[in-house]
C-alpha cells in the first residue's frame, strides 16, 4: 500500500524521525528538498491558477482532464475521490448556475502545495462564500485538495472584509 508524500512525512514524524527527515519524505526522499525550490513553486501555482480559472469561471470541464490526477484524492466531504466524481459533480452545478464565479483575491505556493483565497458566488447577487483552497501538486497534476468555505456575513463585528 503506497501512501500519498505528506502522510509519509507524518508516518516519519511518528516513527521518531527528525522534523528535518520528515520534510525530506513529504519532498518525495531528496535531501536536495525539491519542494523549496522558487521554479517548481511558480509553476505549481501558474498550474492551480489556470486549472481554476477554466474550470470554474469558464466552466471548462475538461480541464480537469489536463490538469487533476485520474487518482485526485479529495478532502472535501461532498465529492467523491477520483477526477470523475469532480467532473460530474461540477458539469451539474455548472448547468444549474450558468454565472457561477470565482475571483482569486490571493495566492501562495509552498512546495507541493498551493493556496488560493477566492470569493465564489452562484450569481452576481449572490454574497458570495469565502473559500481557501489547498491543492498538492505532483509531477504537473493535482493531486489532492482540500477547502475551508464560509458565507460572506451581512454584517460583522468589525471593519474588515473577508477580502
Amino acid at each position: 500500500m503506497t501512501f500519498p508524500k505528506l502522510r509519509h512525512a507524518a508516518l516519519a514524524l511518528m516513527l521518531g524521525a527528525s522534523s528535518a527527515t520528515a520534510e525530506i519524505a513529504a519532498c518525495g526522499g531528496s535531501s536536495g528538498n525539491p519542494c523549496r525550490n522558487p521554479q517548481v513553486e511558480a509553476a505549481n501555482r501558474t498550474l492551480v491558477i489556470d486549472f481554476y480559472n477554466s474550470f470554474f469561471n469558464d466552466h471548462d470541464v475538461t480541464a480537469a482532464e489536463r490538469f487533476v490526477a485520474e487518482d485526485y484524492i479529495q478532502h472535501n466531504p461532498t465529492v467523491p475521490d477520483g477526477r470523475a466524481p469532480i467532473i460530474e459533480f461540477f458539469s451539474d452545478n455548472f448547468q444549474k448556475n450558468p454565472e457561477r464565479s470565482s475571483r482569486i483575491v490571493r495566492s501562495a505556493a509552498d512546495g507541493d502545495l498551493v493556496w488560493l483565497h477566492v470569493i465564489s458566488k452562484q450569481n452576481p447577487a449572490d454574497r458570495g462564500v469565502a473559500v481557501v483552497d489547498i491543492f498538492r501538486v505532483e509531477d504537473g497534476k493535482i493531486v489532492e485538495h482540500w477547502d475551508v468555505i464560509q458565507p460572506v456575513p451581512e454584517t460583522a463585528a468589525n471593519d474588515n472584509t473577508m477580502f
